[in-house]
């Protein structure tokens, strides 16, 4: 059977032990052929072990506490941010999704409207620029054949100084 929880889903635990119930977790682990999951912080269990060694490897004798899976069906997905289940949210989510779906043709026939009135007034603005670009254009022409003038004279002035000089 296909499970509709995968590894990082946040989860609520609805049954089992009183101190784990209603607790939500990150999915750590998912065991599809037992239909287990592995939820962190919940269904802590504590196992004696003695001291073991493979290979070079030397496991300590001690208590291990760790996450015991618990059966898939025990725990419901939960949307992040409001920690409600999440088929509440994707009902009304699809419920969101049908009322703006219903309200976009309409926003799209008011925004043609708004671009065919916009049309004329933007080939007003590019007229408008044009113009300006002209008007500059020619003052432009002006300043320069008066910096012309003004540098021609200078260098006649600093030939009369060099001449006063000598």
């Amino acid at each position: 059977m296909k499970m509709k929880i995968h590894k990082g889903d946040r989860v609520r635990v609805m049954t089992g032990d009183e101190e784990d119930k209603n607790k939500v977790g990150e999915v750590i682990r998912v065991l599809p052929k037992e239909n287990r999951v592995v939820v962190q912080g919940v269904n802590m269990v504590k196992k004696h072990q003695k001291q073991t060694q493979s290979g070079s490897k030397t496991i300590p004798a001690g208590i291990r506490e760790f996450e015991a899976p618990i059966h898939a069906s025990n725990v419901v997905v939960v949307d992040r941010e409001a920690e409600k289940e999440a088929k509440d949210a994707r009902k009304v989510s699809k419920a969101k999704a049908k009322a703006e779906s219903a309200k976009k043709p309409a926003v799209k026939k008011a925004a043609e409207k708004k671009t065919e009135e916009k049309k004329p007034t933007e080939k007003k603005t590019a007229e408008k620029k044009s113009a300006e670009k002209k008007a500059d254009s020619k003052p432009a022409a002006k300043k320069t054949a008066a910096k012309a003038t003004e540098s021609k004279a200078k260098p006649a002035e600093s030939k009369k100084k060099t001449a006063k000089d000598n």
